[in-house]
């Protein structure tokens, strides 16, 4: 069975560090891409961050310096170390696999940004 689990969130302080997992079995995400997303309360979703099949990486600007995203194939997992975080950044994070017409997304892992 194809899945995708993001892990990771919680409920932090500003300044503080998370780190979100994105795990994938019943198929391997060498050469895939992966794209991790964010969806804040009444807003679309956003991509965050990716990392392409050649591990080129880009990331949305006001994450810029302050998110990584890492890809482990050992581990076939990816992913997102976040650090000093912003209120801002509280959303639901999803991570999305994809290659040529085919995509796998997780069901999503919370990150809370508060004081």
């Amino acid at each position: 069975q194809v899945q995708l689990v993001e892990s990771g969130g919680g409920l932090v302080q500003p300044g503080e560090s998370l780190r979100l997992s994105c795990e994938a079995s019943g198929f391997s995400l060498n050469g895939y891409g992966i794209i991790w997303h964010r969806q804040a309360p009444g807003m679309p979703r956003d991509w965050v961050a990716s990392i392409g099949g050649t591990n080129l990486k880009k990331y949305q600007e006001s994450v810029k310096g302050r998110f990584t995203i890492i890809r482990d194939n050992a581990k076939n997992a990816v992913y997102l170390q976040m650090n000093n975080l912003k209120p801002e950044d509280t959303a639901v994070y999803y991570c999305e696999a994809t290659r040529l017409s085919t995509s796998y997304w997780g069901q999503g892992t919370q990150v809370t940004v508060s004081s």
